[in-house]
């Protein structure tokens, strides 16, 4: 799996060098905002069940026409499809936030995600909807300190940029 660490080891592997110096100042910085991180890992852990509802429930309302028969949400089963896709994507947010890099979004959810989403007619931006509100919804210092709101904005950023 990707990560700051597992790409600055890589990239001097593959040209036979030892890290330079500023590969181990990106490695050092990755390190030093662990804690912020894990901060924001288990809180979303703990909180996922809410995040995904509020996440999911603002897409909803805002493409209300997304529950009309024949469209994405059409049928009480597609809406919990749509819920239970937010939920995996939060679940490879914490990844994220756990590895220190993009990686498990990289690889198990942005990877051919949009031609998927066309394929099945689903809107992408119905996912972009929510996990903006996600991003936008964070409160400082109620949910995360601010180093902790900064890690998972960032990779919430990183997510919408690539549905986008």
């Amino acid at each position: 799996m990707k990560s700051v660490i597992t790409t600055v080891i890589s990239a001097a592997d593959a040209a036979g060098r030892f890290p330079s110096g500023s590969d181990l100042e990106s490695v050092q910085g990755n390190i030093q905002r662990a804690s912020a991180r894990l901060e924001a890992a288990q809180k979303l852990a703990a909180n996922h069940e809410a995040v995904v509802k509020e996440a999911g429930d603002a897409c909803f309302a805002k493409y209300s026409y997304l529950k009309n028969p024949g469209e994405a949400g059409g049928t009480q089963e597609k809406i919990t499809k749509c819920y239970r896709d937010i939920d995996h994507y939060m679940r490879l947010i914490n990844y994220c936030l756990v590895v220190g890099g993009t990686g498990p979004l990289d690889e198990w959810g942005i990877a051919g995600a949009r031609e998927v989403y066309r394929a099945l007619n689903l809107p992408t931006a119905a996912y972009v909807a929510a996990f903006t509100f996600a991003r936008n919804r964070v409160c400082v210092p109620r949910d995360l300190s601010a180093q902790a709101a900064v890690e998972y904005v960032g990779y919430l950023d990183y997510l919408i940029n690539a549905l986008s």
